[in-house]
């Protein structure tokens, strides 16, 4: 796993809109200087750093950065009924894109 991911994921889930600015810019920035595309070990691992809501639109950028990881979504499973909302945003992207491509096929 690169070092880019690795900083970012030791630093934990995102914070919440109670943070302040400094501290989203910083964690916007972090994600930033991560090179697309991701690998499915940092993509899984990205997917643990989602924090209580969208981080002023932060969690969206991670949303699109694991996404540039080859292959389906890296939860395998369909999200528990306790999962998070970003896990379930994830698995529900990766199911419309896996119906895009069968409809391309038929």
């Amino acid at each position: 796993m690169r070092p880019e991911v690795q900083a970012f994921v030791a630093e934990g889930p995102l914070p919440d809109w109670d943070a302040s600015e400094e501290e989203i810019d910083r964690r916007f920035h972090q994600l930033e200087a991560i090179s697309r595309p991701v690998t499915s070990e940092e993509a899984k691992a990205l997917a643990t750093c989602f924090g209580p809501d969208d981080c002023y639109g932060v969690a969206w950028t991670l949303v699109h950065l694991i996404e540039t990881a080859p292959g389906p979504v890296p939860s395998v499973a369909q999200p528990a009924p306790d999962a998070s909302d970003w896990h379930r945003t994830l698995w529900t992207r990766w199911e419309n894109a896996m119906a895009d491509e069968d409809d391309l096929t038929a």
